[in-house]
């Protein structure tokens, strides 16, 4: 009994963080593949999170075949959790895979930011965004239905 008491206890934090439509998302800055600064601003209309390597796969899949711009011309930005991968990793093989890339990727390398949306590992978290506020969100496990929405995405 006194598990089950210290187990919800314990995850009450983590639903009182739950993100909900409505709410307004801080301003942040990170760094991308390349180095180069990147903060959250009310430009943005579409934040995508991948937690892990399979939602960074499927937006990798989404996006294959668009032109260089293709997110930025949705006012899209891709953040991708890489905080669990182990530095050497990637130093020496996806951040030069990912400097291949003919988009942005938004890098988490300490997982400040990233864990504070809420979202299966294995999905790509869509926040939809009206100046930082949170206006729909949505998962998406398929590469081909995320090409879909990027595609209806307002441009």
């Amino acid at each position: 009994m006194k598990f089950w008491t210290l187990l919800v206890l314990s995850l009450l934090p983590c639903w009182a963080m739950a993100l909900e439509v409505g709410d307004q998302l801080p301003a942040w800055t990170l760094l991308d593949q390349f180095d180069a600064p990147y903060s959250l601003n009310e430009d943005a209309r579409v934040l995508l999170v991948a937690r892990d390597m399979t939602g960074a796969k499927l937006v990798n899949a989404a996006l294959q075949g668009q032109p260089k711009g293709y997110l930025e011309g949705r006012r899209a930005v891709f953040l991708a959790d890489i905080q669990r991968m182990p530095s050497l990793i990637a130093k020496m093989f996806a951040l030069p895979a990912m400097r291949s890339y003919d988009y942005r990727v938004v890098l988490d390398r300490e997982g400040s930011i990233a864990p504070q949306y809420n979202g299966a590992d294995d999905a790509v978290l869509w926040l939809e965004l009206d100046h930082q506020r949170v206006v729909a969100q949505h998962e998406f496990t398929d590469a081909a239905a995320l090409k879909t929405a990027l595609e209806q995405a307002q441009k």
